[in-house]
C-alpha cells in the first residue's frame, strides 16, 4: 500500500504547475496571512497535493487550514522529487544535510508555523501528522480525518 501510495506521489510531482486559480482562491479564502505566506513557498506539487487534502478533509476551516499546511516544513530541505525519493529509501538516523532535513519537516514546519502566528491545531498537525494516533494531541476524530485525507 505505502509503495503504491509514494508511486502515485512520485508521478504526480513530476507534473509542471502549481494549483488552478480556483484553488488558489480557495487556499486565500481558509488561510490567515501568515499561514499564506507560508503556502506560498511550498513546491507546486505540494500545493497541489495539499489543496487534495483539504478538499477530501473538509470540515471547519481550523482543520482545512491543517490540512494545507501539514507538509510546509518541507521547504526548509529545498529538496526536489528525486532527492525526497532517496531521503526517504535513505531513512532517518543514515540521511544526511538536507535530506535529514527533509525527513523532520514535521517538526520544522510546526515551528514556522508557530513563527508565523499560525493556528494551534494548525501547528499541532504539522508536528503529529506522522506520529501514531495514540501521539496525538489533536481530537482524534480530527486527526483520523486529517490523515485519511492524505492517504499518507
Amino acid at each position: 500500500m505505502r509503495v503504491a501510495h509514494l508511486t502515485k506521489r512520485f508521478f504526480g510531482s513530476l507534473r509542471p504547475g502549481g494549483p488552478s486559480a480556483a484553488d488558489a482562491a480557495f487556499v486565500a479564502s481558509v488561510l490567515e496571512p501568515g499561514e499564506l505566506m507560508l503556502w506560498a513557498r511550498m513546491s507546486a506539487p505540494d500545493r497541489r497535493h495539499a489543496v487534495g487534502v483539504a478538499r477530501r478533509v473538509g470540515g471547519a476551516s481550523d482543520v482545512t487550514a491543517a490540512a494545507l499546511l501539514h507538509d510546509v516544513g518541507k521547504i526548509e530541505a529545498g529538496l526536489g522529487t528525486f532527492g525526497r525519493v532517496l531521503a526517504t529509501i535513505i531513512g532517518p538516523g543514515r540521511a544526511r544535510g538536507r535530506m535529514a532535513t527533509y525527513l523532520r519537516h514535521d517538526i520544522l514546519g510546526a515551528q514556522l508555523l508557530r513563527d508565523a502566528g499560525a493556528r494551534p491545531l494548525v501547528i499541532a498537525w504539522a508536528a503529529e501528522h506522522h506520529l501514531p494516533r495514540e501521539r496525538w494531541t489533536v481530537p482524534q476524530e480530527v486527526g483520523t480525518a486529517l490523515k485519511s485525507a492524505d492517504d499518507d
